[in-house]
This record gives C-alpha cells, sequence and structure tokens, in this order.
C-alpha cells in the first residue's frame, strides 16, 4: 500500500453505508477529511465516516462523521457496521462499541460470509413530548424523541409530496439549535411502521436505526404499536424492542461491501 493513501472498508446495514477506518489516520480536521471521503463523486462515497480504535479491553471507540462534515453522537445502523468491521477483523460474537451516546454491546446472531445480523443494545430512549413546528405549509406536529441522538417524529397516512423539503425546514427549525433526525411514520399494523427519514448532516437517507427506534418509540407511546416492532425503510426491515421505560433493543443486518485504499 502506498505511502499515501489509507486503508477503509466500505459497509452498510439496510442501505446507510459508511466507510470504517482506523482513527489513526484522521488527521488534524476529521470534518474536512470526512467531507471529502464522503464524497460521491470525488471520493469514494458513503453517508458518513466511523472513525475507530480498539482499546486495551477490546472495545471499539467509534467516533461519527456525517457526509456534511456535522459530528454525531451515534448511528444505530453505523455502529452495526462498526461491528461487522470488528468481527471480520479478529472474530468473536460480541462487540462493544463506544460512542459519544454511550456503550453499545452489539451481539451476533448470524453470519454467512460478508453479511451479519446483529442485537444490539441501545441504551435509553426519551419520549420528550410533542411539539409544533411552523412550516411553509402550516404547523407540523410531531412528537421529539431522544436515541442518543435527537428525532422528530410525524405520524403521516401516507407519505407527503416532496417530503424531503419539508422535513429539511423542520430539521432548520429554530426549535431545534443542534438540528433534527425528521421521520414521516406510517402505521402498517398492530407490530409494523413504514418510515422515511431526512437525517441530520446527510438528508434523505434509505434507512436509520436510531430513526427505527424513535419511529418504532413514537408509535408505540401513542399507542398504535405492541412491541416488538418491525420497521421499513427503502433500505430494508429492522426490528425495535422496546419495553416503554429502558430496555430498547434493535436487531438488523450489516453487510461489509469491500475492502480498499484511499489515494492521498
Amino acid at each position: 500500500m502506498s505511502s499515501r493513501s489509507i486503508p477503509f472498508v466500505k459497509a452498510e446495514a439496510c442501505g446507510n453505508d459508511f466507510l470504517v477506518v482506523e482513527s489513526s489516520y484522521m488527521g488534524n480536521d476529521p470534518a474536512e477529511f470526512s467531507r471529502r471521503l464522503c464524497n460521491r463523486h470525488l471520493g469514494i462515497g458513503a453517508d458518513g465516516v466511523e472513525w475507530v480504535k480498539v482499546d486495551t479491553a477490546g472495545a471499539v471507540a467509534a467516533r461519527l462523521f456525517n457526509a456534511d462534515g456535522s459530528e454525531a453522537e451515534i448511528s444505530g445502523n453505523g455502529t452495526r457496521c462498526v461491528a461487522a468491521w470488528a468481527v471480520d477483523v479478529r472474530g468473536g460474537s460480541e462487540v462493544r462499541v463506544l460512542t459519544a451516546a454511550g456503550e453499545k454491546e452489539c451481539m451476533l446472531l448470524r453470519r454467512s460470509d460478508n453479511e451479519f445480523e446483529f442485537m444490539v443494545e441501545m441504551g435509553r430512549a426519551e419520549v420528550l413530548g410533542k411539539k409544533a413546528i411552523a412550516g411553509p405549509d402550516g404547523t407540523v406536529d410531531g412528537l421529539v424523541i431522544s436515541t442518543g441522538n435527537p428525532h422528530f417524529v410525524e405520524f403521516v397516512e401516507d407519505f407527503p409530496p416532496k417530503w424531503q423539503s419539508r422535513a429539511a425546514t423542520i430539521a432548520a427549525s429554530p426549535e431545534f439549535p443542534q438540528g433534527t433526525n425528521v421521520e414521516f411514520v406510517r402505521v402498517l399494523g398492530r407490530n409494523q411502521v413504514e418510515f422515511r427519514i431526512f437525517e441530520r448532516g446527510a438528508g434523505e437517507t434509505l434507512s436509520s436505526g436510531t430513526g427505527s427506534c424513535a419511529s418504532a418509540i413514537a408509535a408505540i407511546h401513542a399507542g398504535r404499536v405492541a412491541s416488538p416492532v418491525e420497521v421499513y425503510a427503502p433500505g430494508g426491515k429492522q426490528v425495535v424492542h422496546w419495553d416503554g421505560v429502558d430496555a430498547l433493543m434493535l436487531e438488523g443486518p450489516a453487510r461489509i461491501i469491500c475492502r480498499g485504499e484511499f489515494l492521498l
């Protein structure tokens, strides 16, 4: 490998794609470097970079930068990608991932070559209450939820036309000075929902782990579904288990796509 390059692994979980790169290559400006790596025309292309380092106790410290260079507390799908990388590199069936939203225990359920299935302990979720957001087409009512990062969930009968611009308006509202992820959620049945997500720092994505959790939690809290909840997005299905108080578990896939080197 050239001295003017860095090694990377690219992985995806339900269509959310991430670069897993050892943090020793991060440099002095990880925000700018992450933007460069994530650029889909001039870089490798991804929704974000998980900068990783294995500590002396064997846990993996993961620092996440979105495609726009902003730093995020956690990605549920990104955490599974980190866990897949760790299992592929060193084996085993359990991975502790240290995120800015706390330690997450990832338990390997199945593996077939480069495809993995994990159950992840996501920690405590908080339902912070209802909020009305002013938009160009009137007031939007939704539920504010924290899954280690912020979410605004609106229930819909059908996904609104041009929902992306509506979500962008909500995400940029002064009500959320740090920004927020935005989900539009349709209830399909007693244990099923479907959602679309506009992610803080990445825009529209095919799925989201924490967004799946927020969508399910909102629907459980509203009495519209019961746990476990199958959560569908364009990128695939995840399953959320929530007892309504503490135990939040997320079950879903991860797949290693490729390994390579980025030329500097």
